[in-house]
Formats: structure tokens, sequence, C-alpha cells
């Protein structure tokens, strides 16, 4: 008779069943994705002493936090019951993130030559290279890629964490808190800002260290997924009046800040610590209108469709969007305001998503998107009368993209 230990060693041991996809995600990375893209567009398209525009930033500044707690959540429901090794979940995730980040931080710098931003001997311009790989200094918006990448080298540890610390993440949570309010202070307040210590400090917001609380939060929130559905349906009004009442308190901060002194653009600085109420309430905000929409979604709906197209592009549209915003700009006709600002975004995110559905369809798709090459069925371009008829016996087969998983 086989004991259960023999029946055990017979079987092999199964995966674990895939989890099913979150829609609401989608929804969220796509929202937040069009907010990063407003951020610079206002910002670039705007004096830096206009009040009305730094008033608006003050608010779409959540991005870059609600952003690692996406991947704190993403990284932890995904792997939930699953195995892992660090050494294939690194080989993974550098190549989809590290490849593009080196890849656009070439692009970006030689259009940095080319604008005669950055000019020397080619000895400098290498050195120059080599420094912008370091602290992600290409662009002002890479250094997103940076962090997301010493993320995904500290996950490991982050599991590890979660496990060790079952049951007391509350306190975990606390600590994280603490330590992000401290950190987001002194980065408001540098304490040094000349010499080395000051040239190293102004890097700091290109680690890990100014998001590590809503990279935990965003896991601790995968981690308990099933209460924090029960207690959205419970508490959603709640989560809407705080949403409502922190954004008040915001603008009243930043109309504070400005009155005592502080221009606009350090009124409306990412790091004031204050701030960090309402990052959590709007990124909570953000997944339970993500979590409602879900709920009634329907495949064939065209706005379900258009979701999932916008999350499939956003990352493609987040590296190449400064490019179009940098060139816009100088030639954008001299509109009043807010119209400029408007036509200026549209335009932009038009120019983006179009460049990225041709990086999609060429060679070298996963070295400028982070997504493999879609490959398209130029049959659908030919008048359906001049198509080869089809075989009644059923034996063709349709040629389709299939999404990135």
């Amino acid at each position: 008779m086989m004991t259960a230990t023999d029946i055990q060693r017979a079987d092999p041991p199964r995966r674990a069943p895939a989890r099913p996809h979150l829609y609401q995600v989608d929804l969220f990375r796509v929202l937040t994705f069009a907010c990063v893209i407003a951020v610079h567009v206002i910002d670039q398209a705007n004096d830096s002493g206009n009040d009305t525009s730094h008033g608006i930033l003050t608010l779409l500044h959540f991005t870059r936090f609600a952003f690692f707690a996406l991947t704190g959540f993403v990284l932890v429901y995904q792997f939930a019951g699953k195995s892992f090794r660090a050494t294939t979940f690194w080989r993974r995730r550098f190549a989809l993130v590290g490849i593009p980040y080196v890849a656009w931080s070439v692009v970006y710098w030689a259009y940095s030559i080319h604008l005669g931003q950055n000019h020397g001997s080619v000895p400098w311009l290498l050195s120059r290279l080599g420094l912008d790989l370091v602290w992600g200094t290409a662009y002002y918006h890479l250094y997103f890629l940076l962090v997301t990448m010493q993320a995904y080298l500290l996950f490991p540890l982050l599991r590890k964490l979660l496990q060790v610390t079952a049951g007391h993440h509350g306190w975990l949570l606390t600590g994280s808190a603490a330590l992000h309010l401290v950190v987001l202070y002194y980065l408001h307040y540098p304490p040094f800002t000349t010499g080395l210590s000051g040239e190293l400090w102004t890097h700091v917001p290109a680690s890990v260290l100014p998001y590590q609380f809503f990279t935990i939060l965003g896991a601790v929130t995968a981690w308990h997924i099933d209460a924090v559905h029960a207690f959205l349906r419970a508490h959603g009004r709640v989560i809407v009046a705080v949403l409502l009442l922190t954004g008040v308190a915001a603008e009243a901060n930043y109309v504070f800040l400005v009155h005592h002194g502080l221009p606009p653009w350090g009124a409306s600085d990412v790091f004031v610590p204050q701030m960090t109420l309402w990052f959590v309430a709007v990124s909570a905000g953000l997944y339970l209108l993500g979590t409602r929409w879900a709920a009634r979604r329907d495949d064939s709906d065209v706005l379900a469709r258009v979701i999932r197209y916008g999350s499939d592009r956003s990352f493609g549209i987040f590296l190449v969007h400064p490019l179009f915003i940098e060139m816009l700009i100088p030639k954008f006709p001299h509109l009043p305001q807010p119209w400029k600002t408007v036509l200026l975004y549209l335009a932009v995110v038009g120019l983006a998503l179009a460049t990225t559905e041709v990086l999609r369809r060429i060679p070298g798709s996963l070295w400028l998107t982070g997504r493999p090459m879609l490959r398209t069925d130029v049959s659908v371009l030919i008048p359906r009368r001049f198509r080869n008829p089809t075989p009644s016996d059923g034996a063709s087969k349709e040629v389709v993209c299939s999404p990135t998983p």
C-alpha cells in the first residue's frame, strides 16, 4: 500500500494557479501615467512663479508615490503562493526595465548634445553619460526607472520582511511611515547644501529611500487583498470623504506656504512632508475607483478596450513623451492659458502614443518600450474583396496580436 509520502514523491509538485487579473490595476496605471504627463506639461508650459499652475501641481505630485505603491502591490500579488527564485526574478525584471533605461538614457544624452545643453570633448561627454546612468539624470523622468530597479533588487528582502512580520504589518507600516516623514523633511529642508555631502544629498530622490513607505504600503495591501477589498466595499464613501478633505488641506497648505514666503515652486515641492496624507488618500481613491469600474466592466465595452490598450502602451509613452514636450514648446502658438497647456498636453499625448505604436512594431521593441514586438497582420489593410477566400473546412487561422502579459 502506498503511503502519503510515496504519493507525494510520485506526484510532482503542481504550480500554483495563476491569480485572476486585476483590471483595476490597468485603470490605476493609465490614470497615473496620464497625470505624470500632465505634471510635466504644466511645469514646462507655465512660468515657475505661476501660483495657479503650481497649485494644480501640488495635487498631481502624487504620481511618483502612487507608482511605487503600485510596484509593491503588483509584485506581491503576482508572486503570492508561488515558488520564487531571486536570480530568475532579477534576470527577467532587470531586462524589462534596465535595457530601456540604458537605451533611453543614451537617446536623451544624445538629444541634449544636439540642443547644445551638453558640450565638450568626447571623453567628457562619455563621462557625462556614465554619470547620467549612475544617477538617473540623463533626463528628468529617468530616475523612475533607476528607483524601480532598486525596488526589484530589494524585493526578495521585502518578501522576507512581510513573512517575518506577518501579524504585525501595522507596526511595519508605522515604522516605515515615520522613516518616510523624516526623509521627506530633510529633502524639503536639506541638511547639506554645499560640498560633497550636498552633492550626494541631491541624488537621494533617485534612490528607493523616499519611496520605501509607499512600496511597503502597496506590498502590505496586496498581502491582505481580501481584507482590503472588503474594507473598500464597506467604506467607499468614507474614502471619498477623506480624499476630498485631504485635497482641500493640501491646497490650504500650499497657500499657507506661499503666504509665508516660499515661492510657488517651493510650496508645491513633491517632498513637502505633510502632503503624505493626500498621496495616500488619492492612491486609495484611485484603487477604489478601479475596483468599482472593474466590477462592472465588459470586455466588449469601448472603455475596457481603451484601458487595456493604454495600460499596455503606457510605459513606452512615459519614456518618449518628454522629447515631444521639448520639441513642441518653442514652436507652440502663443495662446492664453489654460488653452496653451491643454492643447500642448493633447499634442504630446497623441505624438507619444503614435511613436510608441511604431516602436512596438519594430525589432528592438523590448529595448525601447519594455514590451515584446507586436507583429501586424497586414492583410487587414487589403480590401476584403481582394483577399484570398477563406477555406470552407475551417483550416485557416486568424492572425491576432496577443496582448503582452
